[in-house]
């Protein structure tokens, strides 16, 4: 009788398929701890663009709702918001009721009514205490000219960090940067 030859191979993976599949996978894995990154960088940057366009709109609010001073000036006016508070103001009226103001004089419960100069003072006050909490590194520049109408510029800077992907194929890298960003609005009060 004939012994059976036998020259099958072993079933089953060998150690250096397992090693292919596992690199592959590694390869993988990085790929979308990178794009994780990417994304959640995108979030934060879209966070604080919002914050900005949110609260320039919410001045624009206050000048409309005060169309009896920012409508009417006679100067052209000027001011710059830095880490929550009010700089270089060009208005001598304006700025004198910003420095006076202890937010009793526009008391709206009170007898004397708030004219309003004092109530673009505290209008500005709130904002600017606002832009100091939510977006403590920026700075705001208002520009208001003095020709009827009256057509102000509000103009929000910040530093903002980025992450990009740079570099294709294999082996994108993820890049740290920051750039000055803007939002600029403009109002007629």
């Amino acid at each position: 009788m004939r012994q059976p030859h036998s020259t099958a191979r072993p079933a089953g993976f060998s150690l250096v398929e397992v090693m292919v599949a596992l690199i592959v996978i590694s390869v993988g894995l990085l790929g979308v701890a990178k794009m994780q990154a990417l994304a959640l960088s995108n979030t934060s940057s879209a966070k604080v663009r919002s914050l900005a366009a949110i609260e320039a709109a919410s001045l624009a609010s206050a000048m409309h709702a005060d169309r009896a001073y920012w409508g009417t000036l006679t100067v052209p006016t000027s001011m710059t918001v830095t880490g929550g508070g009010l700089t270089s103001i060009t208005d001598a009226n304006l700025s004198g009721a910003i420095a006076a103001e202890t937010n009793t004089s526009c008391n709206f419960g009170g007898a004397a009514p708030c004219i309003p100069v004092n109530l673009a003072a505290v209008d500005l006050i709130n904002w600017a205490t606002d832009m100091g909490n939510l977006l403590p590194t920026s700075q705001t520049a208002i520009s208001c000219q003095n020709t009827l109408p009256v057509i102000c510029q509000i103009q929000i800077s910040w530093v903002e960090n980025q992450v990009s992907i740079s570099g294709a194929g294999a082996s994108p890298n993820l890049q740290n940067s920051t750039g000055t960003r803007a939002y600029v609005l403009t109002v007629q009060p």
